[in-house]
């Protein structure tokens, strides 16, 4: 059975306030394309196209409204509803009839990923329990936090703690078993009253089953959480599109490179998009089809 896809995209984005009084942090733009664009790229890159959105009562009928039923892109969207924050794990709750019987794949909706993703195809196939990832940060307090051995063995696992004991901070980027939804369950709320994603991860290290890849240079981690990380996301995909005259994170190209549409079904999709410099890039790939 395929792997299965969850894009995370709730919450009330305070720390974005007043850019989310009106609408989702995931909603808002990260240079030229919306926050989601980015995270939905990186499933469809693995090979997923069944994916879930999850997001609050308000914001969910504005993701319909932007992405549809994902057949544009030759894949399949559905949506549910989070009617408030109860952490990340919630997601295994919410999505239990989505994910089914299936492996998935849990992405948060504000994190943006850029450079070879074999990492996380690697992971998606090899994956026997749960795979977290661990990028080097300078400020891992700010995150959650693995710890491992020198045969890359965890050695512990941390939600933001006061004196981290390594800096491989854990991106919000993660790849379960079917059993996945079963733990969630299990769980009791932690002292923010929310179902914490750090206690599933401590669930698969006392069952000998949680894996941890680490990232090396080659890939981009980007949090957009806070408005100087935005700022500073906006400005990477930026210089890069402009430098390489590539687009990062479009939709309609990934799914042709993918071969979720067919070049005829591909100049359909691309025949439907208003006229903006986007159209433009996505004609200007015709050329090459």
């Amino acid at each position: 059975m395929e792997t299965r896809g969850i894009i995370l995209a709730g919450g009330s984005g305070t720390r974005l306030y007043p850019l989310t009084a009106a609408f989702s942090k995931q909603l808002q733009p990260v240079y030229d394309k919306p926050m989601i664009f980015y995270p939905l790229s990186t499933l469809m890159m693995a090979g997923i196209r069944d994916v879930l959105i999850i997001s609050t009562p308000s914001d969910t009928p504005i993701f319909e409204k932007l992405l549809g039923d994902g057949s544009r892109y030759g894949i399949s969207i559905s949506y549910a509803v989070q009617d408030e924050p109860r952490g990340i794990a919630d997601a295994f709750r919410v999505g239990k009839d989505f994910i089914g019987g299936s492996s998935v794949c849990l992405i948060l909706g504000d994190n943006i990923f850029y450079g070879k993703l074999d990492f996380l195809r690697d992971a998606i196939r090899l994956n026997t329990g749960a795979t977290i990832f661990g990028y080097q940060v300078h400020d891992p307090e700010r995150y959650g936090v693995v710890e491992i051995s020198t045969d890359g063995a965890v050695l512990s696992i941390e939600e933001k703690p006061d004196k981290p004991r390594s800096n491989l901070a854990i991106p919000g980027l993660y790849v379960y078993d079917e059993s996945v939804t079963e733990i969630a369950a299990s769980l009791a709320p932690g002292p923010r009253g929310e179902l914490e994603i750090t206690d599933v991860h401590r669930v698969y290290h006392e069952q000998k089953r949680l894996n941890v890849q680490q990232l090396g240079r080659g890939i981009a981690w980007l949090d957009t959480g806070t408005p100087e990380s935005l700022h500073d996301a906006g400005t990477f995909i930026h210089a890069i599109e402009k430098r390489q005259g590539l687009k990062i994170g479009c939709l309609e190209e990934v799914a042709l490179h993918q071969g979720f549409l067919s070049p005829e079904e591909y100049r359909f999709s691309v025949s439907l998009l208003p006229h903006s410099s986007y159209k433009n890039y996505c004609e200007s790939l015709l050329a090459n089809i």
